[in-house]
């Protein structure tokens, strides 16, 4: 089933737009919110709140970008979005926010369990960390997240299972990056790494033409979809999430 448009209501007075998708089901579930990419809640990020809809949860897909250049960009804006993504720690601080009050929404819903997960691309992706670590998330997966070094010390103290994918090739997570997170799994149980030799950036849309990776998007949405599966319950409603988890892999992955 498509989803819808809906408002949130910020904390600042301010309603912003949310891409809003539901499964079709008969008790609580959890839900995943999709921190987007640089250009926005576009069709491939409603393409995977859909596909998420599909298998039974929640999927909300927040405009990140709404106080600057609101909306979706082509890949051929890029003066827009550098424009509204920079500062860039500034921007992710202030769009903490809206992931609270995205998933304060969700709590009105009487299909949620009070259980969500974030999921964030490129740009999105630290709030797969800064999820768990203090807005109520009970996971975090990031999918070729960029500036990551920047947030391997919000890891400390976080106890829910957080997953974390990249490309060997990916232009936004130099050698540097990978190794600093290679040695992240060793010394939390909570933390799996997965590296996919060959794989660029922007693996998970197809929009980014020859960096897509199919295979690899796949991957992506089995491990996502597990974590889901584990915030499954008895649809009592939690109000941390904190999770722990069975995950502790640690693994290079065949060329996808």
């Amino acid at each position: 089933m498509p989803g819808r448009t809906i408002q949130i209501h910020g904390r600042t007075g301010n309603d912003f737009d949310c891409y809003l998708a539901t499964p079709l089901t008969d008790g609580p579930v959890p839900a995943v919110v999709l921190a987007s990419a640089v250009h926005g809640v576009d069709k491939d990020l409603r393409d995977l709140a859909d596909e998420f809809a599909a298998h039974g949860y929640i999927a909300a897909a927040p405009d990140l970008f709404w106080r600057t250049i609101p909306g979706p960009l082509t890949r051929a804006d890029g003066e827009l979005t550098t424009k509204r993504s920079q500062p860039r720690p500034e921007k992710i601080k202030t769009g903490e926010a809206d992931m609270a009050d995205t998933f304060a929404q969700l709590r009105e819903l009487p299909e949620f369990n009070g259980r969500a997960a974030v999921i964030g691309f490129c740009y999105g992706g630290p709030y797969a960390i800064l999820g768990p670590k203090r807005l109520g998330y009970a996971a975090g997966i990031s999918c070729h997240g960029t500036r990551l070094q920047d947030y391997i010390g919000e890891l400390e103290g976080v106890t829910a299972p957080i997953c974390i994918i990249w490309g060997d090739e990916d232009n936004q997570a130099p050698p540097e990056v990978l190794d600093a997170y290679r040695a992240v799994p060793p010394r939390m149980s909570n933390v799996e790494l997965h590296i996919f030799p060959g794989v660029k950036h922007a693996y998970m849309m197809p929009d980014a033409g020859a960096a897509f990776s199919r295979r690899t998007r796949e991957f992506s949405m089995a491990r996502a979809l597990a974590i889901l599966n584990d915030l499954r319950g008895g649809g009592e409603k939690v109000a941390q999430g904190v999770v722990r988890s069975p995950y502790n892999l640690w693994r290079r992955q065949p060329r996808q």
